[in-house]
């Protein structure tokens, strides 16, 4: 009897993006706004392009929904080459910072307006549209015009726009910009639950840093048109690879030739001297809440930050002062 070979399972192997940037550029005359961007998307997952204004996120939204052709490289959703494909050729919908609502139709109409615009039977698009409202919390209000609605529903309808298409990519360009703090926070968490309902595709950018570390699996972190690094929020916040995105996102005191966060900073009374201790004077106070701001200038003449817990904060501008940190927190670059 023939003995054959035991059987070797495969490893198992990611599957492939839904949505992949080779190489991609876009050159304006005398400005290069994408240089040689490179990204792989996996299904299902909120990604978000962080960066300052101008540092090309926009342009590369715009070139993957097809509204500005590449100057280089290629864009590729489920495997396949789209840049010679129209926007509405492309199984991917954008909402727009503007929201770029129809005022003269309703909430539900505006939502229907792309299944309308696809010949969808009217049965369907009465199904979709109910559920789209559900789905954004707008059971109810489906007959009002946009004027009739507050800034947050608009945002929801122009959502729910998108969504009702089933899309493989979301495209979400700055799209919680326009609204005030305390909404914005709440339509975080009501875009990350709706991401997770439907398991689409979400790519956002933004040039909110907290915005993008809150919401996000993956992010990419671009300056001048290039990406600086790829990483998990935890990754590029606590292991920034450069200097730019170190300070980026979020404050750094940069201190006796290294980077430490204001949050692993210390200051503190009489501190015993050490490798990771300096001298400082404080120099002002700044109440947060649950927490105080302290600033002190460090021989050098250097200024260090440090977040104090407010039961702990008996600093007062002119107090000689130790600022320390531990090695581990230190921000090192090449």
């Amino acid at each position: 009897m023939e003995v054959k070979p035991e059987a070797v399972e495969a490893e198992p192997r990611e599957a492939p993006p839904i949505l992949e940037l080779r190489s991609l550029s876009k050159e304006y005359p005398g400005h290069r706004a994408v240089d040689g961007v490179t990204l792989a998307i996996q299904a299902g997952s909120f990604f978000s392009l962080l960066g300052p204004s101008g540092c090309g996120k926009t342009t590369t939204l715009r070139l993957i929904g097809g509204f500005e052709e590449p100057t280089e490289g290629e864009v590729l959703l489920r495997g396949e080459i789209v840049n010679q494909r129209k926007p509405y050729e492309r199984n991917v919908s954008t909402v727009f910072q503007s929201y770029a609502l129809f005022p003269h139709l309703s909430a539900a109409e505006n939502i229907a307006f792309g299944l309308r615009r696809r010949k969808a039977p009217a049965a369907e698009i009465a199904r979709r549209v109910g559920a789209a409202l559900n789905l954004v919390n707008l059971d109810g209000k489906g007959s009002r015009r946009p004027a009739q609605l507050s800034g947050g529903e608009r945002q929801r309808v122009a959502l729910a726009r998108s969504l009702v298409l089933e899309p493989d990519v979301l495209l979400l360009d700055e799209p919680l910009a326009a609204l005030d703090p305390k909404l914005r926070q709440q339509m975080r968490l009501e875009l990350k639950a709706i991401e997770r309902r439907v398991g689409i595709t979400f790519l956002l950018v933004t040039h909110d840093q907290e915005e993008a570390l809150s919401l996000s699996d993956r992010v990419a972190v671009m300056n001048a048109g290039h990406i600086e690094q790829v990483g998990t929020p935890e990754e590029v916040y606590l292991r920034p690879r450069t200097r730019f995105v170190a300070g980026f996102l979020g404050e750094v005191n940069w201190i006796d030739g290294v980077g430490v966060r204001p949050e692993a900073t210390r200051v503190e009374h009489g501190a015993p001297e050490g490798a990771r201790s300096l001298a400082a004077i404080v120099t002002g106070t700044v109440f947060l809440g649950d927490r105080v701001q302290v600033r002190a200038r460090l021989a050098s003449g250097e200024e260090a930050v440090a977040q104090v817990p407010r039961a702990a904060a008996t600093f007062r501008a002119g107090d000689p002062v130790r600022v320390s940190w531990h090695a581990e927190d230190e921000l090192r670059f090449d």
